[in-house]
């Protein structure tokens, strides 16, 4: 399905019961909405499920390339505008999480519960905007291949990888998006605020979820997020880095249900 708003056509699945409680899958940056595969079919049978591609991924349009979170989570409110949704659960990953804590940030009465997963809330620090700007320059002159090689072994190190074929389909979504999209996305990253002031005001049910061996953004900024956040849970999924959702998707999965099912009660 697509959506024409804020001058661009956004692409975006609406599955499940029309009736039922609303959740918004984000995806992390590089993937798209097909990176929730696993979660639509979970979670069609009960919930309303929206899974989009953001600005500069999948189908959505690229445009221009100049990104801010501010713009992502027009997007997103102005998506759901336009499926006539009040209030939803957000469910977003690495930087799908920072999208719906900056969401609360800007429309806290749009949001009836919080699912952050392998995300953080800190800003860059200068080592990590130092590799977002080489890697611009890297795709640049090189196209997305190097990049994407890298990028996968930080989101999923060689020594921990149980998921082989799922990392093949991430890498070709990688070299299948536009590199001006992924430029676009690595700004935006780099120019985030920092979110953690935030967290004390976030006033609605949040689940939090962390792969044990996630190196691109470690258990300790998860914790922070929880100790942050008050009545928060924190769930810590085995054997898996930073795709979480792909590398345990059963343990993960079954945290999910059961957050949600304490949400519709």
């Amino acid at each position: 399905m697509e959506a024409r708003i804020n001058g661009i056509k956004l692409h975006y699945i609406d599955t499940g019961n029309p009736e039922a409680l609303p959740v918004v899958l984000i995806h992390g940056m590089t993937f798209d909405h097909r990176s929730w595969n696993s979660q639509i079919e979970l979670l069609k049978q009960n919930y309303r499920v929206i899974a989009y591609d953001i600005r500069g991924h999948g189908k959505t349009d690229v445009v221009d390339g100049q990104y801010t979170y501010k713009m992502f989570v027009d997007d997103l409110i102005t998506l759901l505008d336009y499926l006539e949704i009040d209030k939803a659960i957000l469910c977003g990953l690495s930087m799908g999480g920072i999208i719906a804590m900056r969401t609360f940030e800007k429309y806290p009465d749009r949001i009836k519960a919080l699912i952050l997963c392998d995300t953080r809330s800190d800003a860059d620090s200068n080592e990590t905007r130092y590799w977002r700007e080489n890697s611009i320059e890297s795709i640049k002159k090189e196209g997305l291949g190097p990049f994407a090689d890298e990028f996968i072994e930080l989101c999923a190190p060689q020594e921990f990888v149980k998921f082989p074929e799922e990392l093949k389909i991430i890498r070709k979504t990688i070299l299948s998006s536009s590199p001006l999209g992924i430029c676009g996305a690595l700004l935006a990253q780099a120019a985030r605020p920092d979110m953690q002031y935030l967290l004390p005001q976030i006033d609605v049910p949040t689940l939090i979820m962390i792969g044990e061996n996630d190196y691109l953004t470690p258990l300790a900024l998860s914790k922070i997020i929880h100790e942050n956040i008050p009545g928060s849970e924190l769930k810590i999924i085995s054997e898996a880095c930073h795709i979480s959702n792909l590398e345990n998707r059963d343990e993960f999965n079954k945290y999910l249900l059961d957050f949600l099912e304490k949400i519709k009660l």
